[in-house]
C-alpha cells in the first residue's frame, strides 16, 4: 500500500482546504511531520485513518467531533485520499456525521455520513456509494482491520511502550485482535460445549438407570442397595417369582372354603324366609277380620260423598257472586266519599256531570302551552339582561388591554434587535478575549522561562566540563594501556603456546606491568563515563535550545507588550464577552415574547369585534321578549282563577272527571253483582234437589273434599288387597308344613363373610404378588439395557473430557497453556524473533527481546511475556526496567517487527508506507543516528516512512518536511523540499 495524495476540507483543526503530495514527500522515502504542540500533527494521521475505514485510532474514535470548530456553516466537511494497493490505483472520499446550521430557519440539522470509492487505473468498475461496501472493499484490498492497520502502519504515541510494560491479559487482547486468534478461542468453546453436552447425557443416563433401580426395588417391596448390580437384579427376580407360586396355593384354598360356605348360608336363609312369609300372612288375616265394622262405616260414607258432589260447583258460583257484589259497594261508597271531600255535592247522573266538566278542560289546554312559554321566555329574559352586563364588561376589558399592546410590543422587538446584534458579534468578542488571554499567559510564562534558560545554561557549563573531562581521561587511559601493551599481552603468555604477535613458542623474556597497569575493564569504564557524559551534555544542549527557543518565543509573541497593559485589557474583553453573551442567550426568549405579543395583538382584537357584535344581538333580543312577556301576562292571569296557575286549575279539573267517572262505574257494577246473586242462588237449590238430598243444607254437609274422598276409597281397596294377599300366601304350597321355629341364620352369615374376607385377601395378594411378578420382569430387563447403553456413552465422554482439558490448558496438559495461549504465545515469539533484530541494531549491540513462557503473576497464562537480554551484564530484565530513551528503542523495534509481523499473517497488501508519531526527544545524538539508520534500511527497502516530531534535530537530518502552522482561527499545512 503506499499513498499518494491526501485532501482534507474542514477536518480537525484545519478550517480550510488542504492537500499533500506523498509523492513529492516520498521522493527520498523518509520525510518529517512536524509543528507546534497541538498544532495538528496527529489530525493527518487520524485523516488518512478516517478515509480508510471511518474511524480514527484510539479514544479520538469515541468523540465524535472530527468537524472543525472554525469552519464556516456551508464548508463540507470531507477527506479525500488516493493511494494504490494491490496493483491498483483508487480514490476515497469520506464525510463524517455531524450537526450543522439549518439553511432555512433557525436551529441545526444532522448531515449523514457519506463514502465514495472510485477506481483510478482504467477499472470501469462502477463506483462505490454505500459505506458498508466501501468499508468490505479497503478491508479487502488491505487485508487487515482497522486495529490492526492503527497498530502497524500509524504507530500511536505512547502505545507500544504500554504494550511493553503491560501485564499479561492487556497484552492478549491486542494480539487477538492483531492475530485474529478468536478462532481457536471457538475451538475452546466447542470442546467445553461437546463436554458439557456429553455429560449431560452420561448424568441423564445414570439418572435414568437409578430411578430404574428404585422403581425396582419398589416394585419388589425392598430398600434400594448404594450400588445395584446385576447379582442384585437376579436375586430379586428370583425372590419375586417364590412369592408369586406360594400366592396361587393360598388363593386356590381360600376360594373352595368361601364356596361351602357360602351353600350353606343360603340354606338357611332360605328356612327362615318361609317361615317368616307364613307368620306375615297370619298376621294379616287376623287384622282384616277385626277391621271388617269399619269396613262398612267407610262404604256408606264415600256412597253420600259421590253424590253430593253435584252441588259443589254451585255452591262455589254462588260464593263468588256474594263477594263481587260485597266489592262493588265498597268501590261506590270510595267513590262517593272522595266527592264529599272535594266540596262536591252528589249528582244524581254523575255520566252527565263527568262530560260538562271535560268540555271545560279542553278549553284551558291551549292556555297551559302558553304558560309553559311565558315562564321560559321570563327565564331568557333573566339571562339576557345577565349577559348584557357580562358583555358590557368584556369590552370595557379588551378595550383598556388593547390601549397598553403598542408600546409592549415596541419594546419587545428593540429588546429582540439587540439580543440579534450581541449574538452576531460575540464570536468576535470571544476570539478577542481569547487571544489577550493567550497573550496574559504567555506575558505571565517570560521570567519563568528566562529563570530556565539561565538554569539550563549553568546546567550546560557543568555538563560541558564534565564530558570534557571524561573524555580528556579516556584519552589518557588508552595512551597509558597502549604503552602497558605489551605487559597486558604478556600476561596472556602460556608455556608451549604460540605469541599473539610472533607466532613463536618460547618466551624468554616477557615483559611485565608496574603498579599503574591498564586494563580492558578499565577502558570499558572509561568508555562508559565518557559516553554518559556526553548523553548529559547532549540533554543539556537540548535543554538550552528548548529554553531559549520558548523565551524568544513569548518574546516575539507579545511583540513589546507588558502583563500590567494586557490585563486590564483582558477584564474588559471578558466584560465585553459576559454582556454580549448575556443577550444572546435571552434571543429565543425575546423572539417568544415578541411573537406572543403580535398574537395578543391580534387575538385581542378579534375579540374586542366579537364582543361588540354578541352585546348589540343581546340588546336587540332582550327588548323585543320583554313586550312579548308584558301582553301574555293579562290572559293568563284570568285563566288561572283562584289557583297558582293554568296547569294547576286544569289538573283539578281533571282529577274531578276522574273521580265521577269511578262513581258512575261503581253504581252500574254494583247492580250487577245483586243480580247475579239471586241468580246463582236458585241454581244452587235445583242441583241439592235433583241429587236426592231434602235441602240444600243436608247437601253441603255430605260434601267431602277430593283428597278425603280419594282416601276413602284407597283405605277399602288396601282392606280387601291385604285380605286375598294372607289367603293366597297360606294357601302356597311351599309354605305347607312350616312349623314355628327360629332358624341361626347369624351363625351362617357370620361363617360365611369369615370365609369370603380369607378368599378375597388371598386374591388380593395372588393379583399384587402377579404384578409385581410382571413389574419386575420388565424393569430389570430396562435396567440391563439402560447399563448396557450407557456404557459407550461413559465411555466416549471420558475421552472428550480428556481431550477438552488438554485442549484448555488441564489434565494431560504439562504446560497449563491453553490452545488459543499456546497460538499466541508462538505469535509472540515469533514477534521477538522479528523485534529483536532491529532493537540489537539501533541499541549498538546491547538488547535483544527474549520471549518467556513462563506464567505470570497469581498464576495468570503464561507465554505472552517479553523480557530484555541485556548482554552488557548478560541477565535477562523486565521491560519494565529500561529507561526512558532505551523504552523508546524497544518500542520502536517491537512496532517494526509486529507491523512486518502482522503483515505477513494477514497476508494482505504489502506495506509500502509507515508513519511513526513521536518519542524521539528521549534520544541522545549517538541513538539517534542509529534509530535513522533502522528507518533508513526501510527507506532502502521501498517503504516511505513518515515520522511524526517536534525535535529539532529532524529538521535538520530530514530535508523533506510538512510543516502544521498553528494560529487562533485554526492550522495549515506547508510542504517543504530540501
Amino acid at each position: 500500500m503506499r499513498l499518494h495524495k491526501l485532501t482534507l476540507t474542514a477536518f480537525g483543526p484545519y478550517p480550510g482546504t488542504e492537500e499533500i503530495d506523498f509523492d513529492e514527500l516520498a521522493v527520498d522515502g523518509l520525510f518529517l511531520l512536524h509543528g507546534d504542540t497541538g498544532a495538528g500533527k496527529t489530525a493527518l494521521l487520524d485523516a488518512v485513518a478516517f478515509a480508510l475505514f471511518g474511524a480514527v485510532p484510539g479514544v479520538r474514535d469515541h468523540a465524535k467531533r472530527l468537524r472543525c470548530d472554525h469552519a464556516p456553516d456551508d464548508r463540507v466537511t470531507a477527506v479525500a485520499l488516493e493511494l494504490s494497493v494491490q496493483g491498483r490505483r483508487l480514490r476515497l472520499t469520506r464525510s463524517p456525521e455531524y450537526e450543522r446550521k439549518k439553511k432555512r430557519g433557525t436551529g441545526f440539522t444532522t448531515q449523514p455520513a457519506k463514502a465514495t470509492l472510485r477506481w483510478l487505473d482504467g477499472s470501469q468498475a462502477a463506483a462505490l456509494t454505500r459505506i458498508d461496501e466501501v468499508g468490505r472493499t479497503v478491508q479487502h484490498l488491505l487485508g487487515m482491520s482497522k486495529e490492526q492497520f492503527f497498530q502497524v502502519v500509524l504507530l500511536p504515541q505512547g502505545e507500544f511502550a504500554r504494550f511493553l510494560r503491560a501485564e499479561t491479559d492487556e497484552r492478549e487482547r491486542l494480539l487477538e485482535k492483531l492475530f485474529g486468534t478468536e478462532r481457536f478461542a471457538h475451538a475452546e468453546r466447542w470442546f467445553r460445549e461437546r463436554r458439557t453436552e456429553h455429560h449431560r447425557a452420561v448424568e441423564e443416563g445414570k439418572q435414568r438407570a437409578r430411578v430404574l433401580v428404585a422403581r425396582l426395588a419398589q416394585a419388589a417391596g425392598e430398600e434400594p442397595p448404594e450400588h445395584a448390580d446385576q447379582e442384585w437384579v437376579s436375586s430379586l427376580v428370583k425372590q419375586v417369582v417364590e412369592a408369586h407360586d406360594d400366592a396361587v396355593q393360598w388363593a386356590a384354598d381360600t376360594a373352595a372354603r368361601r364356596e361351602r360356605a357360602a351353600a350353606a348360608r343360603d340354606a338357611a336363609r332360605a328356612k327362615a324366609d318361609r317361615i317368616r312369609r307364613w307368620r306375615a300372612a297370619r298376621a294379616s288375616l287376623a287384622e282384616c277380620l277385626a277391621a271388617e265394622a269399619d269396613r262398612a262405616r267407610w262404604v256408606d260414607e264415600r256412597d253420600a260423598a259421590r253424590s253430593a258432589m253435584a252441588v259443589r260447583s254451585p255452591q262455589d258460583a254462588l260464593r263468588e257472586a256474594e263477594c263481587e257484589s260485597a266489592l262493588a259497594a265498597v268501590a261506590v261508597e270510595r267513590a262517593e266519599q272522595v266527592l264529599v271531600d272535594r266540596g262536591v255535592g252528589l249528582p244524581g247522573d254523575a255520566r252527565l256531570e263527568a262530560d260538562r266538566v271535560r268540555t271545560e278542560i279542553g278549553a284551558l289546554g291551549e292556555l297551559v302551552e302558553q304558560e309553559r312559554k311565558h315562564r321560559q321566555d321570563v327565564d331568557r329574559l333573566r339571562r339576557l339582561e345577565g349577559e348584557r352586563r357580562r358583555l358590557t364588561g368584556l369590552v370595557e376589558e379588551l378595550d383598556a388591554d388593547l390601549a397598553g399592546l403598542p408600546a409592549r410590543l415596541e419594546r419587545a422587538r428593540v429588546a429582540l434587535r439587540d439580543a440579534v446584534e450581541a449574538g452576531a458579534a460575540l464570536p468576535g468578542l470571544r476570539a478577542a478575549r481569547d487571544e489577550l488571554s493567550e497573550l496574559v499567559e504567555a506575558a505571565a510564562a517570560v521570567p519563568k522561562a528566562q529563570d530556565e534558560l539561565v538554569v539550563a545554561e549553568d546546567g550546560l557549563r557543568e555538563a560541558v566540563d564534565r564530558h570534557q573531562n571524561a573524555r580528556e581521561a579516556l584519552l589518557e587511559l588508552r595512551q597509558r594501556r597502549l604503552d602497558g601493551m605489551a605487559a597486558e599481552l604478556a600476561a596472556g603468555l602460556a608455556d608451549g603456546a604460540g605469541c599473539p604477535v610472533c607466532g613463536s613458542r618460547d618466551h624468554p623474556a616477557p615483559a611485565t606491568g608496574g603498579a599503574e597497569t591498564v586494563g580492558e575493564a578499565d577502558e570499558r569504564r572509561a568508555v562508559a563515563a565518557e559516553r554518559a557524559a556526553q548523553s548529559v551534555r547532549t540533554e543539556a544542549e537540548a535543554a538550552v535550545h528548548g529554553a531559549r527557543f520558548r523565551v524568544r518565543a513569548l518574546v516575539e509573541r507579545l511583540g513589546g507588550r507588558s502583563l500590567d497593559e494586557l490585563t486590564p485589557e483582558l477584564i474588559a474583553a471578558e466584560e465585553r464577552c459576559r454582556a454580549a453573551a448575556e443577550l444572546a442567550r435571552a434571543r429565543d426568549r425575546r423572539e417568544r415574547e415578541a411573537a406572543e405579543l403580535e398574537t395578543l395583538a391580534d387575538t385581542k382584537a378579534q375579540e374586542k369585534s366579537a364582543a361588540d357584535k354578541a352585546l348589540a344581538a343581546v340588546h336587540a333580543e332582550a327588548d323585543g321578549l320583554a313586550d312579548t312577556i308584558a301582553r301574555r301576562a293579562v290572559t293568563l292571569d284570568v285563566a288561572r282563577g283562584e289557583h297558582p296557575d293554568v296547569l294547576s286549575r286544569r289538573s283539578a279539573l281533571t282529577e274531578l272527571v276522574a273521580a265521577l267517572d269511578e262513581l258512575a262505574a261503581g253504581r252500574s257494577e254494583r247492580d250487577r253483582c245483586a243480580q247475579l246473586v239471586r241468580t246463582r242462588q236458585d241454581a244452587l237449590a235445583a242441583a241439592a234437589e235433583e241429587a236426592g238430598f231434602a235441602t240444600v243444607a243436608a247437601a253441603l254437609a255430605a260434601v267431602r273434599p277430593p283428597g278425603e274422598l280419594a282416601r276413602l276409597d284407597r283405605d277399602l281397596g288396601e282392606l280387601d288387597a291385604a285380605r286375598a294377599a294372607a289367603e293366597r300366601t297360606l294357601a302356597d304350597p311351599d309354605l305347607a308344613g312350616i312349623d314355628d321355629e327360629d332358624v341361626d341364620v347369624e351363625a351362617a352369615d357370620a361363617f360365611a363373610e369369615q370365609a369370603r374376607v380369607s378368599a378375597e385377601e388371598a386374591a388380593t395378594a395372588l393379583r399384587a404378588a402377579t404384578l409385581a411378578a410382571e413389574r419386575v420382569g420388565e424393569l430389570s430387563a430396562r435396567l440391563r439395557a439402560a447399563w448396557a447403553d450407557l456404557a459407550p456413552v461413559e465411555a466416549e465422554y471420558q475421552e472428550l473430557a480428556a481431550l477438552t482439558d488438554v485442549v484448555n490448558g488441564r489434565g494431560q496438559n504439562a504446560r497449563r497453556m491453553s490452545l488459543r495461549s499456546y497460538v499466541l504465545a508462538a505469535k509472540m515469539a515469533e514477534l521477538g524473533v522479528a523485534a529483536s533484530a532491529r532493537l540489537s541494531t539501533m541499541s549498538h549491540g546491547r538488547y535483544r527481546f527474549v520471549h518467556s513462557a513462563a506464567a505470570g503473576r497469581h498464576g495468570t497464562r503464561g507465554g505472552l511475556s517479553l523480557d530484555v537480554l541485556d548482554d552488557y551484564s548478560g541477565r535477562v530484565r523486565s521491560a519494565k526496567t529500561l529507561s526512558g530513551g532505551e523504552t523508546f528503542l524497544a518500542s520502536l523495534a517491537l512496532a517494526l517487527g509486529l507491523a512486518d509481523v502482522v503483515a505477513a499473517e494477514s497476508g494482505g497488501a504489502m506495506l509500502d508506507t509507515l508513519f511513526v508519531d513521536e518519542g524521539f526527544g528521549t534520544l541522545d545524538a549517538n541513538t539517534l543516528d542509529e534509530v535513522m539508520n533502522t528507518l533508513d534500511e526501510l527507506r532502502a527497502g521501498g517503504r516511505v516512512v513518515g515520522i511524526v516530531s517536534h525535535v529539532d534535530e529532524l529538521r535538520h537530518r530530514i530535508p523533506a518536511q510538512l510543516h502544521v502552522h498553528k494560529s487562533r482561527t485554526g492550522s495549515t499545512v506547508e510542504v517543504r523540499m530540501g
